[in-house]
């Protein structure tokens, strides 16, 4: 079946071309995790000549203007299905057993297969070290993986090798009863030693690519964090999930005027020859889903992180 989606123009569409429109929500839906496949600005024209854009009965062409308000409704015939294919890849196993498998995530490796990303993913490798035996739920694409974290962000990931451990452990994220901390460096010095952002997240109306602290809309979003140490110009934060979008940390402490070190799309410098966000997911808890042992783990800090706060150390001295 083909996929449709519908979505509403937004006041900081008003005059732009549908073209444009289409490839900036796409993007972002993309980012967010609600779409599978990259769209490219070719294939958005291609859509619009077929008649497959639509605001009300009337077909758009890729010329036409957008006014805030317009439900505009694209149709998206089904993409080949990706099927991951196992590749040996090295992979950092903190646990496993027959329902699930606890992976230390590299920093620069992406979680899954996408376009852009056909292969190298952790996907690839956890087929090859299972032998494929990896929960079926999420497809072809993305076998066993009930959440994620972002390419440039190293740590720790739960995967689920069972359907049943897939829905029990599914059943937890979506509670927000599943425990982790994230380790970050920050740009600037806080005057309190630990506070809360409680604040709904959605697109940023700015830069579809960004999300963004919003007064109106987006879904809740609680972040709390702790200065674990603090240097000349950055800070060495711990920051714990109570909820769980996408971005979240990135976007909750850039809103506090701490942007992570490294994160250019939210403000952040890049410095130290780093390129992307300073982040590691340093500890995960659940409930195991099937004997309902409650499970904590812990990661040391990845040698790039460790490198960057022994450099800001001693610039401190």
């Amino acid at each position: 079946m083909n996929e449709i989606i519908r979505f509403i123009a937004e006041k900081a569409d008003e005059g732009k071309r549908i073209d444009l429109v289409l490839s900036e929500h796409l993007a972002a839906m993309k980012e967010e995790g609600d779409l599978d496949r990259v769209v490219s600005r070719s294939h958005v024209q291609k859509l619009l000549s077929e008649g497959a854009v639509t605001v009300g009965d009337q077909a758009l062409k890729k010329s036409a203007s957008v006014h805030c308000g317009d439900v505009i409704t694209v149709v998206l015939p089904d993409p080949i299905p990706l099927e991951a294919q196992p590749q040996q890849i090295p992979i950092d196993i903190v646990y496993e057993d027959e329902s699930l498998i606890v992976v230390n995530k590299a920093r620069g490796m992406v979680v899954h297969p996408a376009a852009g990303n056909p292969d190298g993913t952790l996907v690839n490798a956890l087929l090859w070290h299972c032998r494929g035996n990896l929960s079926g739920i999420n497809g072809v694409q993305r076998p066993g993986i009930v959440h994620r974290i972002d390419k440039d962000t190293s740590g720790l990931i739960v995967i689920c090798k069972t359907d049943e451990a897939y829905r029990g452990l599914a059943e937890q994220f979506f509670e927000h009863s599943v425990r982790r901390t994230y380790a970050a460096i920050v740009q600037g010095r806080f005057r309190e030693p630990s506070g809360t952002v409680d604040a709904p997240i959605g697109r940023d109306p700015k830069n579809r690519k960004r999300f963004a602290a919003v007064q109106i809309g987006g879904k809740r979003a609680v972040t709390h964090y702790e200065v674990l140490e603090q240097f000349r110009a950055y800070s060495l934060v711990e920051a714990r999930l109570e909820t769980g979008r996408t971005h979240q940390i990135r976007v909750h402490l850039s809103a506090l005027g701490h942007p992570l070190l490294g994160d250019e799309l939210y403000g952040g410098k890049k410095e130290f020859g780093l390129t992307g966000q300073c982040l590691h997911a340093k500890t995960l808890g659940f409930r195991h889903p099937v004997s309902g042992e409650e499970m904590d783990f812990d990661s040391e800090l990845p040698e790039y992180f460790a490198q960057i706060l022994e450099k800001l150390r001693k610039i401190g001295e």
